[in-house]
């Protein structure tokens, strides 16, 4: 391995501690806030290892997406590679610095987008049209779903809250909380290690182990800051509507992953929180927070493409 391919792996390892981090509130947050589980058994013994797994075994269709479908012709050189994943790790480092969810997905696939600009790549915009079609529907289809989720739940007899099935629940949010763990590893390690795919690197196997690593790491070294800002600072929820929103967000992502495609934890999750909300008539949702949430996923992908552009600008000069 020679010395830009050492440096591309560091910085997708990099990507992927930071993506760890990122999402161990929309993964693990509820359970924690609900007193469900501790914190060390969230991110030690369940979202850990469920991500390493995920990434490792469920996510060779969507790295394929990242590693040979953006990009005509399915290849990026190594400076190209090391400017994308550059980009999208300073990105998303900072919005998990300042605490505020975004779409890490949006925002690697810009600068993907943006470096391919820099260096006069052709994009294959039909696979970003399908990508960002995906991104619309995804938080409209969880609301949906977590107003329907919790709305059986609440008709199901030992599960609405007036029948002290708390212990039951509880038990069912941890599970559903594993399951979203296993989704977030499946859907996101592509961000962080699907252009080991574009440069020739290793293929989906190693690129998902290499990548989950990185995952892993992030959630047990910096994860602890986010594991209380999507239950804490957003909803207030109890635990059947907890359950109904978590179960939504891994159903919609799981559904993404098994066509190859990827679509944003935190919208997922806060479409299902909101329909939940609403099947309450409760003002679940911190409109303040929310709107924070929604500015990100603007910046996100403006951001992504500019720092995209002036990273591959960058490399393509010095290298």
């Amino acid at each position: 391995m020679n010395l830009p391919d050492m440096l591309l792996v560091l910085l997708a390892l990099a990507f992927a501690w930071s993506m760890g981090a990122h999402y161990t509130g929309a993964c693990m947050g509820m359970p924690y806030a609900s007193g469900s589980i501790g914190a060390r058994a969230a991110l030690w013994t369940t979202m850990a290892p469920l991500s390493l797994l995920g990434a490792t075994l469920l996510s060779h269709g969507v790295l394929r997406t990242v590693g040979h479908g953006i990009v005509a012709g399915g290849s990026l050189d190594t400076p190209a590679a090391i400017a994308v994943i550059g980009s999208a790790f300073v990105l998303t480092t900072l919005f998990t610095q300042r605490r505020l969810p975004t779409s890490t997905i949006q925002i690697l696939v810009f600068c993907v987008v943006g470096a391919g600009a820099a260096l006069g790549l052709r994009i294959r915009w039909d696979t970003v049209a399908r990508l960002a079609l995906l991104w619309v529907l995804a938080p409209g289809v969880a609301f949906v779903l977590g107003y329907g989720f919790t709305r059986l739940f609440d008709a199901l007899p030992g599960l609405a809250p007036a029948h002290g099935a708390a212990l039951h629940v509880g038990r069912a949010l941890v599970l559903v909380g594993g399951v979203a763990s296993l989704a977030m590893g499946a859907n996101d390690v592509s961000h962080a290690t699907g252009v080991f795919l574009s440069t020739g690197l290793c293929g989906p196997l190693a690129a998902g182990l290499i990548g989950g690593a990185g995952l892993a790491l992030g959630v047990l070294t910096w994860g602890r800051p986010l594991l209380e800002r999507v239950a804490f600072d957003m909803v207030r929820m109890d635990l059947p509507m907890a359950t109904a929103a978590q179960l939504v967000q891994a159903l919609v992502v799981l559904t993404a992953v098994a066509f190859g495609l990827f679509t944003s934890m935190n919208q997922a999750l806060i479409g299902a929180m909101a329909g939940a909300g609403l099947a309450r008539s409760r003002h679940t949702i911190d409109a303040r927070m929310m709107l924070g949430v929604v500015r990100g996923w603007f910046i996100g992908p403006a951001a992504g493409m500019a720092l995209g552009f002036a990273f591959a600008r960058l490399v393509n000069l010095n290298w």
